[in-house]
């Protein structure tokens, strides 16, 4: 049985934030009622290149994988690549034979952009129309395009370190740039920024407001101020990485918050084990650090789909 190799564009050729989201959501429903495993991602910390390497192995649905991906944030100016570079291999969990490896930087991108969709759905209010994007490079371009799949269409306030990139993001959607404080004071708030002091005030942030953080995936980073996070309800997407490596990270090891200030997963919401937004003045915050279910999850629709369209190169590597 032959391998089939998937490039990037052969990923943006055969899937699109509808068949994305509903995928993400049911791995989330899934992990939730305790069908998958996932190990905790392994980190090979790499201070003198500024960067990491991430291994995330995964199981789900007859479908085993392992996602091997870095953070590089000074990759754009230094090098003029992509701060995430990674490949996936998907396996026949049955006979260990890899189904697939593929592109992984625009997999992690689209379904972290997902993550975020999902979790919109799940804990803003019905009636949000306006959404702050707080970090405007590549996570903001997913995070809108999987948003406009469970919001329909919302206003956009953009906001980053770079009045360049906020202006360039906000004409190519269709909103407006500008500073933090706006951009957090929306109805839907995404944060994705590389930032390991807080950036977000509690004073910025309006009732009733949902907020996916979404930079915060290393150990010491925080993009909200802790008290955000004391009057709002957290979800996280899994307890063993956001506890070591997500946004609740630091108040927690600060003792700040405790665990038993945590709602609990999203995964539990989605499955219907776990009750979500309780009130229409409710913040709620959204922890994403990634979940190689997720990962699994969008790299089996992916190939499907390459393999019933015939797109991609089939290889065989024992041969």
């Amino acid at each position: 049985m032959k391998t089939r190799v998937l490039t990037q564009s052969d990923i943006q050729r055969v899937v699109d934030m509808h068949t994305v989201v509903p995928a993400i959501e049911t791995a989330f429903a899934a992990h939730g009622r305790g069908e998958t495993q996932m190990p905790v991602k392994v980190y090979l910390d790499l201070p003198e290149f500024n960067g990491d390497f991430r291994a995330m192995p995964a199981y789900l649905e007859g479908s085993a994988g392992v996602k091997w991906v870095n953070a590089h944030p000074s990759n754009p100016e230094r090098f003029g690549l992509p701060s995430v570079l990674g490949m996936y291999i998907l396996s026949d969990p049955e006979t260990a034979q890899p189904l697939a490896v593929m592109d992984a930087t625009l997999l992690t991108a689209l379904r972290t952009g997902a993550a975020g969709a999902v979790a919109t759905k799940h804990l803003a209010r019905s009636d949000a129309s306006c959404v702050g994007f707080i970090g405007c490079g590549v996570q903001a371009r997913t995070l809108h395009a999987a948003l406009s799949v469970v919001m329909g269409d919302f206003e956009v306030v953009a906001s980053d370190a770079s009045s360049e990139a906020a202006e360039e993001f906000a004409s190519e959607v269709g909103g407006r740039a500008a500073g933090l404080d706006e951009a957090a004071a929306c109805d839907v708030v995404c944060t994705a920024t590389p930032v390991r002091d807080p950036i977000i005030r509690r004073d910025w942030v309006r009732s009733g407001a949902h907020i996916n953080a979404m930079g915060a995936d290393a150990h010491g980073k925080q993009e909200l101020d802790t008290q955000v996070l004391l009057d709002a309800v957290v979800v996280l997407d899994d307890w063993a990485q956001a506890s070591s490596s997500g946004e609740v990270n630091v108040p927690l090891e600060t003792g700040a918050l405790s665990r038993d200030a945590i709602r609990g997963g999203l995964g539990e919401i989605v499955a219907g084990e776990l009750a979500g937004r309780a009130a229409p003045d409710e913040i709620t915050v959204f922890d994403s650090t990634g979940l190689a279910v997720q990962d699994v999850a969008l790299a089996r629709l992916i190939y499907e789909a390459a393999r019933d369209a015939d797109v991609g190169l089939e290889v065989d590597f024992r041969g």
